[in-house]
């Protein structure tokens, strides 16, 4: 052990203690023992970053003529043990102080795609690279996979793919090969030897191809690894020249990575159970739209992070009718979603058996729940139509229970539907409400949605409403005839444009293609989750346009 005076063994021990409550002690670095107590405990000014403010800038003057230095003077000018030891020190609290940075910004990100990609931009910055992508691709081939790239386009990334794995540090881990560790790859010049550069063999043609193609002449490859799940995937950065991160990059990459594959794990296990409940909230929703004949269907349904209770149900009833409804359940998660099935359930049979009167069928659903649930809630609004006409032509009786009023959209006029006012169910000892009858003329759409939509806007509800009225009178007129066409223009014009229920039905995200392009991503996406995610709701429209 080394002779050192309390004094600075009190320093040092107070410092080690932070990086072990950092959880990254072994970032400290050996320190070589030398000098007496005395000189370690001189006092010294405040340093910064290894920086010594002792020393006086010199003016940027001309040179002078060098003196003779004699031996004695040389060994003077040679810093002490002291100042040495404080250099590494400040040294060790600016990495740090780096890595904690790095590590609350990826406690921040709030879900697994956003913490991908801040994982990527933060370890670029560590190893000193401009490009880089991470695969996810647990161990346990239950999903999700997935490929983001950072400075890479998605015609990139399918090159890439197109390397066989074996060729590459990264794709060796992948397929769990024995010897697979990662590191540093330099690609060797077309003429060199095998052997050299890291490379054991000649370079795979395809490799050397792709990596002409993009430009890239060396990589850094880290296993993704956590306690609990095993292997999750593997991250590369690539290198423009032949270079690779120095001992001290590396040692803080690799910090960096063990911690956030912790938090990337916890991420995935998140990101499983939303799409576990997600898919039961589907299967609880109808799997194909009924075909009435003069009337066409579309419906989209958006399902929260935290999965909620917003339902929307169409089936035929007797005599050529058809049964609208829309509702959702207060609360949210999993209880939310089984009691968003049993009332959905429920309305169908009282649709069936007294469908013509929407009143009695919110009624009876209404006693059902304070019967059955008295401590749940819910809004809902049930739509009786006669789409082919009778003898006083199209019309839709409907009734709601403290929900939205529908929206009719066409050529000639877009307005609200003027329900009355009602509790919603589970709220009164005693519910109801009147119903409205409307006339759709031909080719006129009534679009039936939930709160949510409304909500999602971040808007006050005023100004939401005002939002989509002005959307839905806005529709272009070479969609007005295609019920799902409308839906898809109502979230992309009412929603902002970093809701992920904006985008087209079916459509995929575009690959982050630079570092500044990732940190806006991340910053949209944890703004779109607002500070918490109870406030992100599920959205469901239900369209039927009358031909």
């Amino acid at each position: 052990m080394l002779d050192i005076d309390p004094r600075v063994r009190v320093d040092v021990d107070s410092l080690m203690a932070a990086q072990h409550d950092l959880g990254v002690c072994d970032a400290i670095w050996r320190i070589a023992p030398g000098g007496k107590a005395d000189a370690m405990s001189a006092p010294h000014l405040p340093k910064v970053a290894g920086i010594d403010p002792a020393v006086t800038a010199v003016p940027q003057t001309a040179a002078p003529t060098p003196a003779r230095t004699t031996p004695a003077q040389a060994a003077a000018a040679v810093p002490g043990p002291s100042t040495v030891i404080q250099d590494r020190l400040a040294g060790m609290v600016s990495d740090l102080t780096t890595l904690h940075e790095l590590t609350e910004r990826l406690a921040r990100a709030r879900d697994l795609d956003s913490s991908l990609q801040e994982f990527l931009r933060a370890g670029a910055a560590l190893v000193g690279a401009r490009r880089g992508l991470v695969v996810l691709e647990p161990s346990d081939g239950l999903g999700p996979t997935t490929t983001i790239g950072l400075g890479l386009g998605r015609a990139d990334l399918g090159h890439i793919e197109t390397v066989p794995r074996t060729a590459t540090s990264y794709g060796r881990i992948l397929d769990g090969l024995p010897d697979a560790r990662g590191g540093s790859e330099v690609l060797p010049e077309p003429d060199a030897a095998p052997g050299s550069n890291g490379y054991g063999a000649p370079v795979d043609p395809r490799h050397r191809e792709v990596a002409a193609r993009l430009g890239y002449a060396a990589s850094y490859a880290l296993p993704l690894t956590a306690e609990a799940t095993g292997r999750l995937g593997a991250a590369v950065w690539l290198y423009d020249e032949q270079a690779e991160p120095s001992e001290r990059q590396r040692d803080l990459a690799g910090l960096y990575v063990r911690h956030a594959a912790e938090h990337l794990a916890r991420m995935l296990e998140v990101e499983r159970s939303r799409a576990r409940l997600a898919t039961v909230a589907e299967e609880l929703l109808p799997s194909r739209l009924p075909r009435i004949p003069g009337v066409q269907l579309a419906a989209r349904h958006h399902t929260g992070p935290r999965g909620g209770g917003d339902w929307y149900d169409a089936l035929p009833l007797p005599e050529g009718a058809l049964g609208l409804a829309v509702g959702s359940v207060g609360g949210a998660g999993p209880s939310a979603v089984a009691a968003m099935g049993r009332l959905r359930a429920s309305l169908r049979a009282y649709a069936v058996m007294e469908g013509e009167d929407p009143v009695a069928v919110l009624s009876d659903l209404e006693l059902l729940l304070r019967l059955t649930e008295p401590a749940r809630c819910a809004t809902a609004l049930f739509a009786y139509c006669e789409p082919a006409g009778g003898p006083q032509g199209r019309k839709i009786i409907l009734a709601g229970a403290g929900h939205a009023p529908p929206l009719l959209i066409g050529e000639h006029r877009t307005e609200y539907v003027e329900t009355t006012l009602s509790a919603p169910l589970g709220m009164l000892s005693c519910w109801e409400a009147p119903s409205v009858e409307i006339e759709p003329a031909r080719g006129e759409t009534v679009l039936l949605y939930t709160d949510g939509l409304l909500r999602r806007t971040g808007d006050s509800m005023d100004r939401a409403y005002a939002r989509l009225h002005a959307a839905a009178a806005g529709v272009p007129r070479a969609i007005r005839d295609d019920p799902a066409a409308i839906c898809d223009h109502i979230l992309r014009t009412v929603l902002p444009p970093d809701d992920p229920a904006a985008a087209p039905a079916g459509s995929a995200p575009l690959a982050v293609a630079s570092a500044a392009a990732a940190t806006t991503a991340a910053t949209a996406a944890a703004a779109a989750m607002s500070a918490t995610e109870d406030e992100v709701e599920d959205i469901v429209l239900l369209a039927a346009r009358f031909d």
